[in-house]
């Protein structure tokens, strides 16, 4: 079965092209929404992010690059059983090694963060040595949530399980109980409150590694972002994140996914804007690592 055949496509991304087969990157919906502890709404995600993504330009001015440059196929959202939670994970997990078995990077929009644990169980098996970059208001390191251990509010946690800890690294965390704090300190490659020192430290010993970067989008302040199930006060301001991904660029960014958007919240549309412009930037930053040579 091929990765189109798993997915829906009511309309694209700005710029996708229309060839699987000639793009190197693949852009793919996951509107899993079936923990949020909060407040839901993070299935319509994906197509919300493609709906308000023709109001930007194909040119980024912090990267001097164009999604001309960047040739990205569109292949839609995943069709998930909602109710179903194993059944999604099994779905999820698949799309992505059959995107990785023909050598895509895969660029996944949600959705819950949960998504992340199946992404990052498929991807372990084509890149032993994964690390995965964590940005988020949440630790997510919970053991479990109100006696489930696969949540949203845990998905961290499982993927450590998956990659170990210490190949764990996780910025902008403000939020979190004491012993989601204790565990990150002591266990993750811990950089709360804020991101750009904590990653600038961080990338000497990351050269050449394969990374896998999750980006929950309420590690912007909801002044910025308010459409998100559990915005969080004291947040980073998207410039700052824009300057991440700038920052990640050329590195060997094996796949990567843009989670939390719930355009319910989100009444002007601010957060879904910024989320499509975080992938246009993604996919443009990301692009300029599959040529480099990282042994």
């Amino acid at each position: 079965m091929r990765a189109a055949d798993l997915c829906t496509r009511d309309w694209s991304f700005l710029a996708a092209k229309d060839s699987y087969e000639d793009a190197r990157l693949v852009l793919a919906g996951v509107p899993l929404d079936l923990t949020s502890s909060f407040r839901p709404g993070s299935r319509q995600g994906p197509q919300a992010m493609r709906s308000v993504s023709d109001g930007l330009e194909e040119y980024s001015p912090y990267l001097d690059m164009d999604l001309s440059d960047c040739p990205f196929y569109d292949g839609g959202d995943l069709l998930l059983p909602h109710g179903n939670l194993q059944l999604c994970f099994k779905r999820i997990e698949h799309l992505c090694r059959l995107l990785l078995q023909d050598e895509k990077l895969p660029v996944f929009i949600g959705g819950e963060h949960l998504i992340t644990f199946p992404l990052v169980k498929a991807a372990l098996d084509f890149y032993p040595e994964l690390a995965v970059l964590h940005f988020d208001a949440h630790a997510d390191l919970r053991h479990d949530y109100l006696g489930e251990i696969y949540s949203h509010a845990t998905v961290m946690r499982r993927v450590c399980e998956l990659v170990s800890p210490e190949n764990v690294y996780q910025f902008g965390i403000r939020s979190g109980t004491r012993e989601e704090f204790a565990y990150g300190g002591s266990f993750t490659r811990f950089y709360p409150f804020e991101i750009l020192h904590g990653l600038e430290s961080s990338l000497p010993e990351l050269q050449g590694r394969p990374l896998y970067v999750t980006v929950d989008i309420d590690v912007v302040d909801p002044s910025f972002a308010p459409g998100t199930g559990a915005p969080e006060p004291g947040g980073v301001s998207p410039r700052e994140l824009f300057r991440v991904l700038d920052m990640l660029r050329g590195e060997n960014v094996v796949g990567c996914d843009f989670v939390e958007l719930a355009p319910v919240y989100d009444r002007s549309g601010i957060t879904a804007l910024l989320t499509a412009k975080l992938v246009r930037e993604g996919l443009l930053s990301f692009s300029k690592g599959l040529n480099a040579d990282h042994g």
